[in-house]
């Protein structure tokens, strides 16, 4: 897919030229390796055991079942993942 950017002022491109130069990178690499940065930023980020067991904690659960019970209704709510 192509994308394109118009009217960019001046010196935004020239600072791009810059920062591309610095990374060896041409204008469109770096315009890209930008976009994918960016990209990736917006993922969630992937939480650690130990930070999966903090939140469980945090649940403040007694029970298996009380645990069922939250899953089953975030599955009701329609918040699985494919």
């Amino acid at each position: 897919m192509d994308l394109s950017i118009k009217n960019a002022p001046e010196h935004v491109v020239q600072r791009l030229r810059m920062r591309a130069a610095r990374n060896h990178r041409s204008l469109q690499g770096e315009l890209m390796a930008i976009i994918e940065q960016a990209a990736e930023a917006d993922r969630p980020a992937k939480l650690t055991i130990d930070e999966y067991r903090a939140r469980i904690r945090a649940l403040g659960l007694t029970s298996r079942s009380e645990a069922a019970a939250i899953i089953r209704a975030d599955r009701d709510a329609g918040h699985h993942s494919a």
